[in-house]
């Protein structure tokens, strides 16, 4: 089993909360409230903009040229992602400026900074696996939405672009990158003793992730 499946079994109620939020759902079904998918959306851009920090900060803590190269993946995937957030605010009337000039809130906030923390308090390990539920969680929804392809999902769906964008080839191969190089920082730097610690850090990323969902949609209800 890979490092990563032994995360996910470890806390698998938390991570099933995350990736089966009520907020995901309504991703799916299309029923998600427009006002909490605007809130998420700028809110999400703000993350990733403290998340291509956490990966440059991971090629500083990289001991090789090959993970300064994974390191570089993984932040290049993260500038893509923003370039999606963009296009979908400027469909409704906010532009970059807008999306940028937005105050963190505290979910965001929490999320992100505890990324950091984990990055500069440990080594590359434990930052990757801070970060990994972020991307492999959004592939694997991605996966779930989509389990007849996206050509399944009708054309007016209102969230279909997102769905798109995680499903998809690009996305899914960075997927593929980054659990490949959790598992290669696993066979090098984890032990036996340290995997409650591994965990631990894990489980708070999801709790995290699941709030930053609910965070947008307690946004709908003001």
């Amino acid at each position: 089993m890979s490092l990563f499946e032994r995360l996910k079994s470890s806390a698998a109620d938390d991570w099933n909360a995350y990736i089966d939020h009520a907020f995901v759902r309504g991703l799916g079904d299309g029923s998600l409230p427009e006002a909490a998918f605007r809130n998420y959306l700028v809110q999400d851009y703000l993350f990733l903009i403290q998340f291509a920090r956490a990966h440059a900060l991971a090629a500083y803590k990289s001991r090789t040229l090959a993970d300064m190269q994974a390191a570089r993946g993984g932040l290049g995937a993260i500038l893509d992602e923003m370039k999606l957030h963009l296009r979908v605010c400027e469909r409704w009337g906010l532009s970059a400026a807008d999306v940028e000039a937005t105050q963190e809130q505290q979910a965001t906030v929490a999320y992100t900074r505890f990324v950091l923390d984990v990055g500069m308090s440990g080594d590359l390990l434990d930052l990757q696996v801070a970060l990994i539920p972020c991307t492999l969680g959004y592939a694997e929804i991605g996966r779930r939405l989509t389990p007849d392809g996206i050509d399944a999902i009708p054309a007016d769906h209102p969230y279909r672009d997102w769905i798109a964008e995680y499903s998809g080839d690009a996305f899914q191969e960075a997927g593929k990158a980054a659990h490949a190089w959790l598992d290669d920082l696993g066979a090098r730097y984890a032990s036996d003793n340290r995997y409650p610690e591994l965990v631990s850090i894990f489980r708070q990323a999801s709790r995290l992730e699941a709030a930053f969902w609910q965070q947008g949609l307690d946004a709908a209800k003001w």
